[in-house]
């Protein structure tokens, strides 16, 4: 794509468009002196103080250690650098929202939910800190975006290590700052108990990953109650670069596949825990891991509920209904002499594989109270929607319906990711989404559904008048009126 043509693009593609366009997940790029400023009202200095020293030990910390020091100590490779650097206006663009709004018509973008940079913050392990972070950027995106809010929307940044510091949160952010929209932790690394009690200085070191929806030591629910209430869709931005994900020496290798890593174990444990069950009306966004995963998720999730529903299990994989007599005469007839002194424990114990009596749980998809195929599909495609980012040529899985169970069409949402390294060129992110077009990738209806429909599911299926007052209102009336 020469110069000229990068220009207008974008603003092509949105004029053939009978819709407006709407980016679920824009960015932008906290200026660390002025929140540095906010942090400092939060918190005091002292707070203030003890977050820039959190960094400088984490993985920024990686270029003043040795080799060998950042593999003695496991310190993963960060990214030289995550911003726009080569194209001062995108560069100024990401971290002024006035800028940002002034360019839109440009990006052929009409109306963006903005996400913070600073993603780390509401997963700080230091309680004062996460609390303090999460309320300054909160205070500092509703001042600065106030003005825009007819073509741009600041998301709540959500502490997620229990579920009461989320909801005081949230009731802040929805009743005091007047956010419409919010993203929280969909993990939450937390200390092994044992080590934790009987060698506390070893802790920050053996952690295990909450998934939030099954398994928790906390009970989320009235978080999830307390969503539905304020009308507000839960959406995940978390890093998955962790474990095997994580290495000391390749960017690359860490941030491939890491966010659809982390939106994969909040999804999956969201379904599996029965949220969607119980709370039927509330929306999900998983975004920036496309939508490969989650149909790989979703088709998986049918076909190990027809080999492991409790019926299935009863019938095909009860130890208690192998015929002891018959396996024991068919190891003396074909057992040779390694099973010749174990003849009659086959026949008095069986193989060995236990019992049903012996095991807890069995049925593991009773909290989503599965009765049939269909059903994971009701409790799936419509409550979750997966950010897809423009350059994605994945993107199609979401809307394979002959690959899909049922036909299912998930639902991706469009995701620029302006302010990021991938986006090289604001203006041209929808232009490059829309190539997936002209190369048969993807229908018309398919980008469509990605950048117009299946964003008003998102946040106006949660919120009828989520789209008040901007300069989509009249088109999303009248798409909801057609509902």
């Amino acid at each position: 794509m020469d110069d000229l043509s990068r220009e207008d693009a974008s603003q092509k593609v949105r004029e053939k468009l009978g819709h407006p366009v709407i980016d679920s997940d824009a960015h932008t790029s906290e200026y660390d002196p002025v929140f540095l400023e906010f942090l400092t009202q939060v918190g005091g200095k002292a707070v203030a103080d003890r977050y820039q020293a959190n960094l400088r030990g984490g993985a920024s910390h990686w270029y003043e250690l040795s080799p060998e020091e950042r593999d003695d100590r496991r310190v993963q490779r960060p990214p030289f650098w995550i911003l726009p650097a080569g194209n001062t206006m995108d560069r100024a663009t990401t971290m002024l929202p006035g800028l940002m709004r002034a360019r839109m018509d440009n990006f052929g973008i009409d109306f963006s939910v903005v996400y913070p940079s600073k993603l780390h913050v509401n997963r700080l392990a230091d309680e004062e800190i996460r609390r303090a972070g999460c309320r300054a950027i909160n205070l500092m995106h509703a001042e600065m975006f106030a003005e825009h809010a007819d073509r741009l929307t600041p998301a709540a940044v959500i502490p997620m290590h229990t579920p009461d510091e989320a909801i005081e949160e949230l009731e802040f952010c929805v009743g005091e700052l007047g956010l419409k929209s919010a993203m929280v932790a969909g993990i939450v690394r937390r200390p092994v108990p044992i080590i934790e009690r009987e060698a506390p200085e070893l802790a920050r070191y053996a952690l295990w990953i909450d998934a939030i929806g099954l398994g928790s030591p906390h009970d989320y629910d009235p978080l999830w109650q307390k969503f539905v209430d304020l009308k507000v869709a839960v959406t995940s931005h978390t890093s998955g670069i962790f474990g095997s994900r994580a290495t000391t020496v390749n960017f690359t290798y860490n941030h491939i596949g890491h966010f659809a890593s982390s939106n994969e174990a909040f999804c999956k444990a969201l379904f599996m825990g029965g949220v969607t069950r119980r709370f039927p009306d509330l929306r999900f966004g998983f975004l920036e891991g496309g939508a490969n995963w989650a149909t790989n998720l979703y088709n998986d999730l049918i076909e190990h509920w027809e080999k492991r529903n409790i019926k299935a299990l009863n019938a095909n994989l009860n130890p208690d209904a192998v015929d002891r007599d018959l396996m024991a005469s068919l190891a003396g007839q074909y057992g040779g002499k390694w099973f010749e002194k174990w003849i009659d424990d086959l026949r008095e114990n069986g193989d060995g594989m236990g019992s049903q009596e012996a095991s807890e749980g069995l049925d593991e998809f009773a909290p989503c109270e599965i009765t049939c195929e269909r059903d994971i599909y009701d409790l799936f495609v419509p409550n979750f929607h997966f950010g897809c980012e423009a350059d994605d040529r994945m993107n199609g899985a979401a809307f394979n319906a002959k690959a899909n169970h049922f036909g299912a069409r998930l639902k991706s949402v469009f995701s620029s990711d302006i302010s990021h390294w991938d986006v090289q060129d604001m203006q041209s992110v929808l232009a490059e989404a829309y190539e997936l077009v002209e190369r048969g990738i993807l229908t018309q209806e398919d980008f469509d559904d990605m950048t117009f429909r299946n964003p008003i599911s998102l946040h106006a299926g949660q919120n009828r008048d989520f789209f008040k007052g901007t300069v989509v209102e009249d088109a999303v009336a009248a798409e909801l009126a057609k509902q």
